[in-house]
């Protein structure tokens, strides 16, 4: 597929259907997370977790609605694999990095889901609101001294992704020559 067709066709996709992905598409999902780039190149400061099994996507949709108090939270909308970034962050001043570090790696992946004609949206409140608990990052091999700090959901869409027209003046641009 061309980068910009791709570009044209990647948005953040809330309904899945219930197939799972084949290896053979996480690979390049997850191929694309290795390529982005990383502050200083200390990928050991960060790790993936790919989470495609029922019972824990459900305690961690059960978990999002009980710290947000809200019983119909549906982070994931019923994707059937989560990809979880958690990161190392040794100095609490530097967490801004662990985000940027994820941000790239995220970006990444949803483009490459979008190339294999996958789904996928970030998330963060799931994660910002507490909804992994200590309980949940140990069931989930979480490394004990890392933390989530997004992810993604990945899955077929139950819409078919088209490409869209983007305005190139959405961002605010200044020139300086």
């Amino acid at each position: 597929m061309e980068f910009t067709k791709t570009i044209k066709m990647r948005r953040s996709t809330r309904g899945y259907k219930p197939e799972q992905v084949t290896n053979e598409e996480l690979s390049k999902v997850l191929f694309a997370a290795n390529a982005a780039p990383v502050g200083n190149g200390m990928y050991e400061n960060v790790h993936l977790t790919v989470v495609q099994n029922a019972e824990l996507l459900h305690k961690m949709v059960k978990s999002t609605a009980e710290v947000s108090n809200n019983p119909d939270a549906n982070p994931f909308y019923g994707a059937p694999t989560v990809i979880i970034v958690s990161c190392k962050v040794t100095d609490p001043a530097k967490i801004g990095s662990a985000y940027a570090n994820a941000g790239c790696i995220i970006e990444n992946m949803s483009l490459a889901a979008t190339d294999a004609g996958l789904g996928s949206v970030y998330l963060l409140g799931f994660i910002r609101a507490g909804a992994i608990n200590d309980s949940l990052k140990k069931e989930l091999g979480i490394p004990e001294d890392f933390n989530p700090v997004s992810g993604m959901t990945l899955g077929y869409p139950t819409e078919e992704l088209v490409e869209r027209n983007i305005p190139t003046d959405r961002i605010a641009t200044n020139y300086i020559k």
